[in-house]
């Protein structure tokens, strides 16, 4: 899930050790053997890889199946799955606009599943092209907030490799660069000894709808129902919850 709000952030970290963590552990070792397959197994020279791998460890996935699952996607062992991506678009309730990014074997259940999620949770499907116009891909790198890291820090380091913001989210850092950067910034955090939680190439929107805790409400639920697909790898939605939406949601 990426919308924009402190909120939707400390969500997304808190999916990951409530009952969802079984179906994200799937989704990244997923992740792991597809970048393994299209850009090779080692992560030195495959940063696809690399950023994959680092994710996983991050969110205490087993190594065991991490290596695994790079040796399923260099064909060192069997089972691997022949995935592909599909982008699907629409709109969810109050017009914000959705971005559903599937990584499956079996396009048919990938489309029904997504097509019967956002029909049940008050959105509608879109043509290609309606809404996807809306969102840049960059790279987002997550950097947790720690002694002698601060928001300067971070901003020295990163400017001069390519990074276009810093953004404050409460208790980490979101450092926002082109997508093609990303590497070069990850690498620069790394080189001044800032730890970093995850960097990926996400969809970002130019332009957020603001929501309200009912607004708010609803497109959590589209979401989750969206996510609750092992097909459906990321969402991304052009929603914006203040944080005085965000306190009365967390008080829920």
């Amino acid at each position: 899930m990426s919308g924009h709000s402190k909120w939707a952030t400390t969500k997304h970290k808190k999916a990951a050790i409530d009952a969802k963590r079984g179906k994200l552990f799937a989704k990244m070792i997923k992740n792991i053997e597809v970048a393994a397959r299209t850009g090779g197994s080692d992560p030195s020279g495959n940063p696809t890889l690399y950023d994959a791998i680092q994710k996983a460890k991050k969110s205490s996935v087993p190594i065991d199946n991490i290596n695994r699952a790079v040796k399923r996607g260099d064909g060192a062992e069997a089972g691997g799955a022949d995935y592909s991506t599909i982008m699907y678009e629409g709109y969810g309730p109050n017009g914000v606009a959705v971005l559903i990014e599937c990584l499956t074997d079996n396009r048919n259940r990938a489309a029904s599943d997504v097509r019967v999620a956002m029909t049940r949770n008050g959105g509608n499907m879109a043509d290609p092209g309606s809404v996807s116009y809306l969102f840049n891909r960059k790279g987002v790198i997550i950097v947790p907030k720690a002694d002698g890291v601060d928001e300067d820090k971070v901003f020295e380091v990163v400017l001069e490799v390519g990074a276009e913001e810093v953004n404050d989210l409460g208790d980490s850092f979101e450092v926002i660069s082109a997508a093609t950067d990303m590497v070069a910034v990850r690498t620069a955090l790394v080189d001044a000894g800032i730890d970093y939680d995850s960097a990926d190439a996400n969809f970002v929107a130019d332009l957020q709808v603001p929501l309200d805790v009912d607004g708010a409400r609803k497109i959590f639920k589209l979401i989750d129902a969206l996510e609750d697909s092992d097909d459906v790898q990321n969402v991304f939605a052009n929603f914006d919850i203040s944080d005085e939406v965000g306190a009365q949601l967390d008080a829920e």
